[in-house]
């Protein structure tokens, strides 16, 4: 007899039907076969499947089993389709009658036939969703996490006994409700309140925050990059609704969600060591896996010792900040992840980290400096919007005990510049600034002729590249936005020109 149960399986960040089919044949001698391009996991399957059976007090079949796992031309893998072989083998064998052709199934088995979560549910409960089917059976600890989707009767099962009984109508079991969750701000453990002084390095964050911009902040020892840095989310506007989807794809895929946290609800803040290797940080590996820089989608990736990275890795960051996407070949297959990320990298002026102190003296050699600094090139700094010096702080703000501007206040401005960008890229698929291209720029970044004076008497003294002249529009664009101006003013060109590195002949 043959039977036929619905699951998928997740290629990338997302998620295809597969139909996992079970024939149960009465000539041959006894096996259990399973194909359809299943990995180890999956090949393991059938002793998980084999004792829940037993131990759920069904009978296993002593016949020629062989399960296809359909559509065959793409790897599957991972322990999710425990649940829907077992299923298919006691349909299969008579000892259930149901139709499950509206329902997706996925869950792993445990020998004593209970239920573990799995990873990447987020992503087959929008597959089932878009499918138009009816329901979904899946471990009690993944319903919360599927339960935010619409339109789909999510089933918390805690054991393959439990499936069985329901489907031979022996148990009710309640329908999981929706997950009511509220988009949070970041923890505000840091508050641009406690950071003393450093004026200016707190107004580029919070140009960087209103527009989206990449920064570079390079200062000595101790001068706060890192405080500024973790500072950072405080003032970033939340999460909306679809951008806490978009994450939670990612994480759930990584299997990095728990049972407490089914759905992300803050701004992703990465922070990888500067050992990170090039895999870890873009993806990639056996199973083409996301990496630092799609897990910081939407958030912040912090790059501290930005030199102290692998060439390798500063490198590959190009497509990413260029594109907002990265995309990873390997022999068998490309895939391409989402990484809309702000860059902050801190970086010391060279490896002792003196330079240009004039308080301590430098103990690098001419060599040295040029070295490190050479470790970061030219195309990479192109594409960072704002660089910033981070001198140390005076003595005197430092031992002072008057507190700077709340993180609250400075967020306030952030959240009404974003507003600004969203009212004037309602017709486009983007959010910020920063993500405009060629055309979106000559259309919304209107300018005077006095501002357009300036660019260009800059342009030939800084020897600003193409890419250079756009982002410093586009950065001005959002100090426009910050002062609510329509349009971009002298003052606004100005205050970006300051913040671009000047550029050797």
């Amino acid at each position: 007899m043959l039977a036929k149960v619905l699951s998928g399986a997740n290629v990338g960040l997302d998620a295809l039907l597969v139909t996992v089919e079970v024939d149960i044949a009465s000539q041959g001698l006894p096996s259990f076969t399973i194909v359809g391009l299943a990995d180890r996991a999956i090949e393991e399957s059938k002793e998980r499947v084999r004792s829940a059976i037993k131990n759920s007090g069904g009978e296993f079949p002593a016949k020629r089993i062989t399960v296809n796992l359909a559509p065959a031309d793409f790897p599957k893998e991972g322990p999710i389709f425990d649940l829907p072989i077992a299923l298919g083998l006691l349909i299969a064998s008579g000892q259930i009658t149901a139709n499950l052709d509206d329902t997706l199934v996925l869950g792993e088995l445990s020998l004593d036939g209970t239920l573990r979560r799995v990873n990447g549910v987020l992503p087959l409960a929008l597959l089932a969703q878009r499918l138009n089917l009816k329901r979904i059976f899946l471990p009690k600890d993944n319903a919360p996490e599927a339960a935010v989707v619409e339109g789909v009767e999510i089933y918390p099962m805690e054991s393959l006994l439990q499936v069985s009984k329901f489907l031979l109508n022996q148990e009710e079991i309640n329908i999981q409700p929706k997950t009511q969750f509220n988009i949070q701000s970041f923890d505000e453990e840091f508050d641009f309140a406690y950071i003393k002084g450093q004026e200016q390095a707190k107004r580029a964050l919070e140009i960087a925050a209103a527009g989206g911009h990449n920064i570079l902040l390079k200062g000595p020892p101790g001068a706060g990059k890192t405080l500024l840095a973790r500072s950072f989310s405080s003032i970033l506007p939340k999460l909306s609704f679809d951008e806490a989807v978009e994450v939670t794809k990612i994480y759930s895929v990584m299997g990095n969600l728990s049972a407490d946290e089914p759905i992300i609800t803050t701004r992703p803040f990465r922070a990888p060591h500067h050992s990170a290797s090039y895999v870890g940080m873009i993806g990639g590996g056996n199973t083409i896996r996301p990496g630092e820089v799609s897990l910081a989608h939407r958030g912040v990736l912090f790059l501290d010792e930005f030199p102290e990275f692998s060439r390798q890795v500063i490198e590959a960051l190009r497509q990413p900040l260029e594109d907002r996407v990265i995309s990873i070949s390997r022999a068998s297959g490309s895939m391409s992840f989402p990484a809309q990320f702000i860059l902050i990298a801190a970086s010391n002026p060279c490896p002792c980290g003196f330079l240009g102190d004039q308080k301590r003296n430098c103990i690098c050699l001419p060599g040295q400096i040029s070295r490190y600094q050479k470790k970061v090139s030219g195309p990479i700094l192109d594409r960072i919007d704002i660089h910033l010096d981070v001198p140390p702080v005076d003595i005197d703000k430092l031992t002072g005990k008057e507190l700077g501007e709340a993180s609250k206040k400075i967020k306030k401005r952030v959240d009404e510049a974003r507003k600004i960008q969203r009212q004037r890229f309602r017709d486009f698929r983007i959010l910020t600034n920063s993500e405009m291209n060629n055309i979106q720029i000559k259309k919304f970044c209107s300018i005077s002729k006095d501002a357009l004076d300036l660019l260009k008497m800059a342009i030939a003294q800084m020897n600003l590249s193409a890419r250079s002249y756009h982002r410093v529009l586009k950065l001005a664009r959002t100090i426009a936005d910050l002062g609510k101006s329509e349009y971009i003013k002298t003052e606004h060109i100005a205050e970006a020109l300051q913040y671009r590195a000047r550029e050797e002949s």
